[in-house]
């Protein structure tokens, strides 16, 4: 079942999953920014983040607005370049800022995990999973109860959600940076490029006739 679900939300604007799209952002958008729902919009997605069928575990959809950021024109003292209108965007991506806006919502909970659920030409949806770790069903799981430690409070703001490690650069790769094959590499190049120290470009001292 779960892998027929995965499937259809490959391609969630098209096909058979077109008009369902349709009519749910039509409702959403009338919707508040924060609603909690009743079952999960993606359950295949939702039961591999950790969402479970339990007292304890609630479900938030949130809406974020898309785009970067936007600041006023400045009226004088400034070429074009550094009006500072276009190319601002935020550190954090719009699932965490999704999270966090739940978190802020039901400050007696912790958020587990989310999942995107749609968008349009002005919004995107995402749903949060949120876990009560003083309820005792949770308390007394030992897959969640993990998020009943003191170290979790507050752990969207503090970056330890996937969204948030992924947004400290935790989830990349780093590859080759910082071996010595990389340096060597990267002296190689300037090398030939005359650039740095050692390449005798403009950085070098003189040659002492």
């Amino acid at each position: 079942m779960y892998h027929y679900i995965a499937q259809s939300w490959k391609r969630p604007y098209g096909g058979e999953m077109k008009e369902i799209m349709k009519q749910r952002l039509i409702k959403w958008r009338r919707e508040p920014t924060v609603v909690r729902v009743e079952k999960p919009t993606r359950l295949d997605r939702a039961r591999a983040l950790g969402y479970k069928a339990k007292q304890g575990f609630i479900i938030v959809r949130v809406r974020v607005r898309k785009g970067g950021l936007r600041k006023p024109r400045p009226d004088s003292g400034r070429r074009p370049k550094r009006m500072g209108i276009y190319g601002y965007t935020t550190w954090k991506s719009l699932r965490l800022i999704a999270e966090e806006r739940a978190a802020r919502r039901y400050p007696n909970l912790e958020v587990l995990n989310s999942y995107y659920v749609g968008e349009d030409g002005h919004y995107k949806w995402y749903e949060v999973i949120l876990v009560d770790p003083h309820h005792p069903a949770i308390q007394n799981d030992p897959e969640i109860n993990w998020i009943c430690r003191p170290a979790n409070r507050g752990r969207v703001f503090r970056g330890l959600t996937s969204a948030g490690k992924k947004m400290r650069g935790l989830r990349k790769s780093r590859g080759l940076k910082g071996t010595h094959n990389y340096k060597w590499k990267k002296k190689q190049r300037e090398r030939k490029l005359k650039k740095g120290k050692e390449s005798g470009g403009y950085r070098a001292k003189p040659e002492i006739p």
